[in-house]
C-alpha cells in the first residue's frame, strides 16, 4: 500500500482532531524528562551536552499547540 505525504497529513490531522492536548502533553513530558536526564547523568553524554529532549520536546509542543489552534 502506497502512502502518499498528503493522504498521512490527512490521517493525522484526522487522529489529532480528537485529541488536541496530546502533542502538547508529549512535548511537556519529554522537556520533564530531559530535566531528568540532565540531573542524573554525567555531563559528557551526547544527550546531556546537547539537551535533545528539551528541544525535541519544545518542537513537538509548539508544532501541537499550532496544530490544535488549526484544527
Amino acid at each position: 500500500m502506497k502512502v502518499t505525504f498528503s493522504k498521512l497529513i490527512d490521517i493525522a490531522s484526522d487522529y489529532f482532531a480528537h485529541r488536541k492536548g496530546l502533542l502538547p502533553l508529549v512535548g511537556i513530558i519529554m522537556i520533564t524528562l530531559n530535566l531528568i536526564v540532565v540531573s542524573i547523568f554525567p555531563s559528557d553524554w551526547f544527550i546531556v551536552r546537547t539537551n535533545i529532549l528539551m528541544h525535541f520536546g519544545q518542537i513537538v509542543a509548539l508544532f501541537g499547540l499550532m496544530l490544535a489552534w488549526a484544527l
